[in-house]
């Protein structure tokens, strides 16, 4: 017999091999042919599409527990076992040996948790029935001990599987160890194990001493199974007639049975009556309970909401609530000053009632309550009755303070006191009613505009009587000679010493009149705009100068420091600095206002200073720029306007001074014929002198525009006096610009200006000198240079070696007119010097003429020696040296 697969090896070690990593432990290896069946034809389907495949037992060990495993392997293609399937014994419920199958060796292993229950599963063939029986009996001892349960088998007799495994299998006791701590240890499970005795495994030993003894009656052999199997039947039939005659006999037993039976259904019928009344009465019960139970909870949740209710309406009822001392206050309060604060917090509570009534602090479901809209309409009254009562008690006090102030004379300037406006009380008095006034633009914007009116009305009058009272002291207290303001005028009857007089208190007062009064407005405008309530950015930065004066303080009588305007801690939001359009518009409306009328004084300081010295308009503008400059805040606008309104005024108060003087320069043309320098060249380095002096700041533009007309004016008016005497000209053209550089030098170094027109003067001058020089040497030597000049008209048209042959160019020519212009050179050199001497009437520029005279000639003579060398090489003349030797002596 050979010897079967599942004791090969070789088979046992490749399926460990196969399965390695998954620490499962081969218990049995056998080669088995896999066919698919069909229901119904399982039997038929063929032997041809057998599979070779592997069926392996495996157990796979966790802590106390075991699980086993039926796997599956095929072969690759290189003959190598790999697993294919792999089903859990757990789930094994039936072992089915096909019928259809005469050789006995084909089964089935169905399993509960296969997915589609509708195929059917695969068929197992071996290669004999020993290895079926060996698999089979292996498989159901690892059910029975490691799952305690066996599967259903159907179409293999138990018996004969039990007398199989009696023949083939020796009895061998399981051995089981314990450690030495005396604890259960793991057992494995292998084929040897398995083998043990039949008893054990498939039918106990009572149960085969029983088929022993009922086997041992009869004396058929156990080979006549069909015999015997129909003598049992006969037997069981006898058995079960025989019960029933026993049961016929013991009728009056089950009819008294029956009676019992009765008698209790009778009483369970009662007792299921009673029982079905006592659940209505209870279903009741229940819905009485159900129904107190709901309206519990409704009476509870009403209880809760009317507390809640009561809650918001005890706090509604607070926001309309009007406390009396605060009704009192805004209904018919005073105003005094130690009344403000309860009048503060009436307006506080009015402006927080109102905001709690609107609706985004309000809820919705109030608003239209009859009684928010009745207390509304309550509050608004309120509302508009204080608003009334505060604008008319501001009104009136405002006017009372003013009128106040101007009663008493002490405040202004007095004769023989200036006295600089302090408003300081005034302020102070003000800033009682500074958070008055911003609950007034809380609760009504518009009342603000006729407060600001009423406020700068009442200033306005107060501010333009300090002005005038300060300028008319100021005038009054300054003591200046008047200087003339006729500089440039052609008669000399006037006296220069009348221009030195010095005048500078009168710039001094004028500055002192900024001084005082810039500051003064700007904090005034100021003051109104954070009083008023404009939203506009901080005038004055931190550390700014608004007066552009850091060092001197005109104020004789008050050396305090600028008073705090205070009005800062007023609104807790002045932080932002966002720049409202609108209020700065409104804001340089009221300041128009407030301020309008006061630059009337200024400009009389202004004209009565140009009357003393116009030339003080100069350092007056230089003034009015830096303060000028100096006011960058947008509430100091109506400031920068009557600054700017002032340096106007002044810049026409100069202008009108320099119209004037450049008529007077413009009336020299009229007079009879000039000679020598113009009085105005001279007059006007004096007048320039004198600018410069006053120069203050950013007034050079002014001084510069000045300049420019003044030397324009004094240039074209030079040219149109020399044009009346052509023959005098040059000389008198020459002497003028002369004497302009000469008087401007000093200025003209550092005056950009008049640098410009000192080079513009050199320029003329030099031009008139080359003319009048030459018009002396053409003069002495006239038939020379005529001679000089035909030959150069010639030398364009013909070559120079005809020349000589032409009319009046010939040899004999030439000589006789060196002989006539050459004989006595000496002679005509003198003659030209007296000439230019005599014509002069400014005798230190006649070196450096006679200087310029010789160089001309010599320069013309040596073009002259250079004609003649190259048309007439062999005529002999006196050298250019011999020539430059008789000038230098002379």
């Amino acid at each position: 017999m050979a010897k079967s697969s599942a004791d090969d090896e070789e088979l046992r070690r490749a399926c460990e091999a196969a399965i390695e990593g998954t620490k499962q432990k081969i218990v049995l290896s056998i080669r088995v042919a896999k066919s698919q069946g069909i229901w119904g034809k399982s039997g038929k389907l063929g032997r041809h599409m057998a599979k070779p495949r592997v069926l392996a037992l495996s157990t796979k060990s966790k802590g106390q527990r075991t699980k086993a495993f039926l796997r599956v392997l095929k072969y690759s293609n290189g003959g190598v076992l790999e697993p294919a399937k792999l089903y859990k014994l757990k789930h094994l419920s039936k072992v089915e040996v096909i019928a259809n199958d005469p050789s006995g060796c084909t089964f089935t292993l169905g399993f509960d948790n296969l997915r589609s229950q509708s195929v059917a599963p695969p068929q197992w063939t071996m290669r004999n029935v020993d290895d079926r029986n060996r698999l089979l009996f292996c498989i159901l001892n690892i059910c029975k001990d490691v799952l305690g349960r066996l599967p259903k088998i159907v179409g293999i007799d138990v018996v004969e599987m039990a007398l199989w495994a009696k023949e083939n299998t020796p009895t061998v006791p399981k051995q089981t160890s314990q450690q030495d701590g005396g604890g259960p240890v793991e057992a494995t499970v292998t084929e040897s194990d398995l083998k043990v005795s039949v008893e054990r495994e498939l039918v106990s030993q009572a149960e085969e001493e029983d088929m022993e003894a009922l086997l041992g009656t009869y004396v058929m052999g156990i080979g006549e199974a069909e015999a015997f199997s129909e003598r049992l039947k006969r037997e069981l039939l006898a058995l079960e007639a025989a019960n029933v005659h026993a049961i016929l006999e013991s009728e009056p037993l089950v009819e008294e049975v029956l009676q019992g039976l009765e008698a209790a259904t009778n009483c369970v019928d009662d007792m299921d009556e009673w029982l079905g009344i006592f659940n209505v009465k209870l279903r009741h019960m229940r819905e009485d309970i159900e129904s107190i139970e709901t309206r519990n909870n409704k009476l509870e949740m009403q209880s809760v909401n009317n507390v809640s209710l009561i809650e918001e309406l005890d706090k509604l009822l607070e926001r309309l609530r009007v406390p009396s001392e605060h009704a009192a206050c805004l209904t018919g309060g005073s105003f005094d000053e130690e009344r403000m604060l309860q009048n503060i917090e009436a307006c506080e509570w009015l402006t927080g009632a109102l905001r709690g009534l609107q609706v985004p602090n309000l809820d919705p479901i109030y608003a239209n309550m009859c009684a928010v809209k009745e207390k509304r309409t309550e509050l608004e009254k309120l509302k508009t009755t204080f608003v009334r009562r505060a604008s008319e008690f501001l009104r009136n006090y405002f006017a009372s303070l003013v009128d106040f102030m101007i009663s008493d004379k002490s405040y202004f300037s007095q004769r023989g006191q200036l006295k600089r406006p302090d408003h300081a009380d005034l302020r102070y008095k003000c800033r009682t009613y500074a958070r008055l006034l911003q609950h007034l633009k809380s609760l009504d914007k518009n009342c603000l505009g006729p407060l600001r009116k009423a406020y700068c009305s009442s200033l306005n009058l107060l501010l333009r009587r300090e002005a005038r009272e300060f300028a008319n002291e100021l005038r009054a207290s300054t003591k200046a000679s008047r200087n003339p303001t006729v500089w440039l005028e052609a008669s000399t009857g006037s006296s220069q010493s009348a221009h030195n007089a010095d005048t500078s208190s009168v710039s001094e007062a004028y500055a002192k009149m900024l001084t005082i009064f810039i500051p003064l407005l700007v904090d005034e405008s100021s003051f109104f705009a954070h009083f008023m309530c404009f939203e506009v950015p901080a005038l004055v930065p931190p550390g700014g100068v608004v007066n552009g004066n850091k060092g001197g303080n005109y104020n004789d009588a008050d050396d305090d420091e600028d008073d705090d305007l205070g009005i800062m801690d007023i609104d807790e939001n002045d932080g932002k600095a966002g720049k409202n359009s609108a209020d700065l518009a409104a804001l340089n409306e009221s300041l128009q206002d407030l301020l309008n009328g006061i630059q009337d004084d200024f400009y009389a300081v202004v004209d009565w200073a140009y009357k003393i010295d116009p030339l003080r308009c100069i350092s007056m503008h230089g003034i009015t720029e830096r303060y000028l400059s100096g006011q960058k805040a947008d509430a100091a606008g109506f400031v920068r306007l009557l600054l700017g309104d002032l340096e106007s005024r002044i810049s026409m108060q100069f202008s009108r001074f320099v119209d004037e003087a450049c008529h007077q320069i413009e009336r020299n043309e009229r007079n009879v014929r000039q000679t020598g320098v113009l009085s105005y060249i001279p007059r006007f380095a004096t007048l320039a002198t004198r600018m410069e002096q006053y120069i203050q700041g950013q007034s050079r533009d002014l001084v510069d525009q000045a300049y420019t007309k003044f030397v324009s004016i004094m240039f074209v008016t030079l040219e149109k006096i020399a044009q009346t005497d052509p023959k005098y000209a040059d000389v008198f053209l020459l002497e003028n610009y002369a004497a302009f550089q000469n008087s401007l030098y000093d200025l003209a170094n550092v005056v950009p200006t008049l640098a410009k027109f000192y080079h513009q003067a050199s320029e003329a001058y030099e031009q008139a000198c080359t003319r009048h020089i030459s018009m002396i040497i053409f003069y002495q030597f006239e038939k020379l240079f005529q001679f000089a000049r035909k030959i150069e008209d010639l030398m364009y048209t013909i070559t120079p070696e005809e020349i000589p042959f032409q009319l009046g160019l010939s040899k004999m020519d030439l000589r006789k007119m060196l002989k006539s212009s050459l004989s006595g050179v000496d002679k005509s050199i003198s003659a030209m010097y007296k000439r230019l001497q005599k014509n002069l009437t400014s005798e230190e520029l006649l070196p450096s003429l006679w200087d310029k005279c010789k160089k001309e000639f010599l320069d013309k003579y040596e073009s002259f020696a250079q004609l003649v060398a190259k048309i007439y090489p062999n005529e002999s003349i006196p050298s250019v040296s011999e020539m430059r030797e008789l000038l230098a002596s002379m």
